[in-house]
């Protein structure tokens, strides 16, 4: 089975892991947060794996960098949500201590590949 570029990239795997690990997390959210916090991290954190992937996609480094740049938007904004479920003690301080070098690694491999992406020339 042939493997697209995207699923190559070590960003792009540990996003995923991330992903999963936002999925477990807010299995225990309050019910009533299902429509609310719950889904809006969720779609956050699958925003940073696809974002990767569609700028994969992309011609010029410039489109692929800007798409790198909205996964890393996306990043942020699950931090954020992560620090109001805290807040909202849906989750203890700890597990978002847990999680927080996986987001800084995220993070600085997500800077790395748009730089990268910018030095791109399309021939």
């Amino acid at each position: 089975m042939r493997l697209f570029s995207f699923e190559k990239l070590d960003v792009w795997k540990l996003s995923m892991t991330f992903t999963k690990r936002i999925y477990e997390l807010t299995n225990s959210f309050p019910e009533e947060e299902k429509f609310g916090l719950t889904s809006q991290i969720r779609r956050a954190s699958v925003s940073i794996t696809s974002n990767i992937a569609e700028g994969n996609s992309r011609i010029t480094g410039k489109e692929q960098a800007r798409f790198s740049e909205i996964s890393y938007g996306s990043l942020l904004e699950v931090l954020n949500q992560l620090i109001i479920a805290t807040e909202l003690k849906y989750i203890s301080e700890t597990k978002l201590n847990n999680l927080r070098p996986l987001i800084e690694e995220i993070s600085n491999k997500l800077n790395s590949l748009r730089k990268y992406q910018l030095t791109m020339v399309v021939k």
